[in-house]
């Protein structure tokens, strides 16, 4: 009994350790991908464009490291490297579809959802940080859809 909880134990702190690796490689994608430092704007400026992409990003990689753990059906090694390679393979795909979606609209996508532009009128947040939000759940959920 005390082996088995050891282990268990062992794994969930593996496991973890990868997650928290993801979620930090969450972090600077979105602080490479947007203008300034994410942290300041986030903390000091109370910027919610930027704490709302940052919250969905991070939402994702959660969502998307849970069903890898959750479908992993071989040993602590096997599963780690899945759930790692998938954590980074949603990274990528939300990243990609971050630049397809600045492709398709105007102006900067980065410097509208962080920005001073970004702000309506009345200082509000931008509209656009909305769908950029919904695109980095989207994503999530079907890369881990396609995991499970």
């Amino acid at each position: 009994m005390l082996n088995e909880l050891i282990e268990e134990g062992g794994a969930a702190l593996a496991y973890g350790a990868v997650g928290v690796a993801l979620l930090a490689l969450g972090f600077l994608v979105v602080e490479i991908t947007t203008p300034g430092k994410l942290g300041r704007q986030i903390w000091t400026e109370h910027n919610r464009g930027a704490a709302l992409i940052l919250a969905a990003k991070l939402a994702g990689v959660g969502a998307i490291v849970t069903t890898a753990i959750a479908a992993s059906e071989d040993g602590l090694a096997e599963g780690l490297a899945s759930t790692a390679v998938y954590g980074v393979l949603g990274i990528v795909i939300m990243t990609l579809a971050f630049y397809l979606l600045d492709l398709l609209t105007p102006g900067s996508l980065g410097a509208t959802v962080v920005g001073e532009e970004g702000q309506t009128p009345t200082g509000g947040m931008a509209p656009a940080c909305w769908v950029v939000a919904a695109t980095d759940l989207a994503i999530a959920a079907i890369v881990a859809a396609a995991i499970y």
